[in-house]
């Protein structure tokens, strides 16, 4: 009972503590203890759509190279090789920092890492445009990876302080939303800007307008408290660290997640969907464009629009479905996860064999619709067993994991594209494509067992 009312005290659960910068702004947003707490809630709403911009560009910028694949082997004679070993950059990076990113999170104001976060990689974005050889290409990558690596981390453990257990999974689903307007903006307007503009045009484009949005963001978002009401998790292993809410060390995060098997298996489960997940990114419009001959921007928007769109209304369906079934069953997030992975399993397969654009383009749709119902949780999920003052830093170490290797699907579909055993590297690819499909059944097992973990513990506890 005491946990209960302290879950609804409207003086620690949202209230935040206000830096110097956004008092007079916040004053007005956010009421003190003494007012309604309606306006608490609706201002934790307005972070997520504040947050759903920025992410909407670390999306839109990461996607606008893909669409733009077919231009660069045009005037640059870039292999497939070559275009995967841009892609991988970007990711390569991106997970190798994340830790850093994460540490960093749980220790500094995450507003102000999310938006000098947003400035530079929007900079970095700009100075594609710059581009003319390959190293150019792959330093740019690379470092826009690291500009954006700091974003996830910070953002979902801001929300996580907004949004607690009741709410949290269709806060961060709702959010989620914007990977996939994202991918649509970036595929799309890259490839056209690209045929009607010139492939450059897009870059400034997007990097120009995510600088003018970081600042005028810098005058609403505010940083939060670290939720005091959730310093355990809900399925605490034995030896995890109880005390003060301080940012850990890094001897404890680690203590942590190789305490609770079921994190280490949450985390296989993201390698394996982001394997699958880059290889759509990265290299679905050149496999519209040389397989079923699209023009480019119908390629950039198509190769998009049925996947992402798919996925973003099927995460809220997903967000909504996980904080009901959590309630009732230790877990239930993950049950949702695993639902979309072995579902999707199929039509992963089906885009690759099929010959018909008709079956193609369904196909994508349902395995669209069934990612969003993973990627929905993919954080709800980590935080129902990790300590509040971690979760930035915990995060971090997932998308090392998760995007480190999941950086291999783009490189590995390239390699095979030139060196399968088919006749021609359009056959190669489509075959690599189908056998995607095996990753994903293994991401759906590592879930199941992350699952049986949980149960298991809770039945003990």
């Amino acid at each position: 009972m005491d946990n209960e009312r302290k879950l609804h005290a409207p003086d620690q659960a949202l209230h935040p503590r206000l830096d110097s910068a956004a008092l007079d702004t916040a004053a007005e947003i956010i009421p003190s203890p003494t007012t309604q707490p309606r306006a608490k809630v609706a201002y934790s709403w307005a972070v997520v759509a504040m947050l759903w911009v920025v992410c909407f560009f670390n999306y839109a910028d990461r996607q606008a190279i893909s669409a733009v694949f077919p231009k660069l082997k045009e005037e640059f004679g870039f292999d497939k090789v070559q275009l995967g070993l841009i892609g991988s950059a970007f990711m390569w990076v991106y997970a190798a920092a994340a830790p850093i990113a994460g540490y960093i999170g749980d220790r500094v104001s995450r507003k102000n890492l999310i938006l000098g976060g947003f400035i530079f990689w929007s900079v970095i974005t700009v100075a594609t445009a710059w581009c003319g050889k390959l190293w150019h290409f792959v330093t740019v990558r690379a470092l826009e990876g690291f500009g954006e690596t700091f974003y996830f981390p910070a953002s979902m453990s801001l929300l996580s302080d907004y949004h607690d257990r009741r709410t949290r999974s269709r806060a961060l689903s709702l959010h989620q939303s914007s990977v996939y307007f994202g991918t649509i903006a970036g595929s799309w307007l890259g490839a056209w800007f690209a045929e009607k503009h010139g492939w450059r045009t897009g870059f400034y484009f997007f990097g120009g307008l995510g600088v003018v949005f970081a600042l005028v963001l810098s005058r609403w978002l505010v940083e939060p408290s670290r939720r005091e009401d959730e310093v355990q998790s809900d399925f605490p292993a034995e030896g995890i660290h109880r005390g003060p809410l301080a940012a850990p060390t890094v001897k404890e995060v680690a203590r942590m997640v190789w305490a609770e098997p079921a994190i280490l298996l949450l985390m296989a489960a993201f390698l394996c969907a982001n394997f699958v997940a880059t290889i759509f990114l990265i290299w679905t419009p050149t496999f519209l464009v040389e397989k079923f001959q699209f023009r480019l921007t119908s390629a950039g928007l198509s190769g998009a629009l049925f996947i992402h769109f798919a996925s973003a209304c099927s995460a809220p369906l997903g967000g909504i479905l996980a904080d009901r079934w959590s309630r009732r069953n230790p877990g239930g997030r993950i049950c949702v996860q695993a639902l979309g992975l072995f579902a999707g399993t199929g039509f992963v397969f089906l885009v690759g064999r099929t010959d018909h654009v008709t079956i193609l383009l369904v196909a994508m749709s349902l395995f669209g619709f069934c990612k969003g119902f993973y990627d929905s949780n993919i954080f709800a999920s980590l935080y129902d067993l990790v300590e509040a003052r971690s979760r930035a830093t915990v995060a971090g170490v997932m998308n090392t994991v998760g995007w480190g290797g999941g950086a291999l699907g783009p490189l590995a579909v390239g390699w095979a594209a030139k060196h399968g055993r088919h006749a021609t590297e359009l056959e190669n690819m489509s075959e690599a494509i189908a056998a995607a499909s095996v990753v994903y059944v293994l991401g759906g097992t590592f879930l199941l067992g992350s699952f049986f973990l949980i149960r298991r513990v809770r039945r003990k506890g």
